[in-house]
C-alpha cells in the first residue's frame, strides 16, 4: 500500500512540473488537426472513387 501512495505523490509532483499549453495554442492545434483530417478524408474518398471506377471498367 505504501508503494501506491508513494506513486500517487510522485505522479502529482510531476504533474505540477508540467507546463500546460495555453488556450490559443490548443485552439490552433485543434484547427490543424481538423483541417488535416478533412484533407486526408477527401483524398481517401477520391482514391476510393477512382478505384471503384477502375474496377467497374474492368468488370
Amino acid at each position: 500500500m505504501r508503494k501506491i501512495v508513494q506513486f500517487v505523490k510522485e505522479s502529482y509532483a510531476e504533474l505540477r512540473k508540467v507546463i500546460w499549453p495555453g488556450r490559443d495554442s490548443v485552439i490552433s492545434s485543434v484547427k490543424v488537426v481538423i483541417i488535416s483530417t478533412m484533407i486526408i478524408a477527401a483524398l481517401l474518398g477520391l482514391v476510393d472513387i477512382l478505384l471503384l471506377l477502375g474496377v467497374q471498367a474492368i468488370f
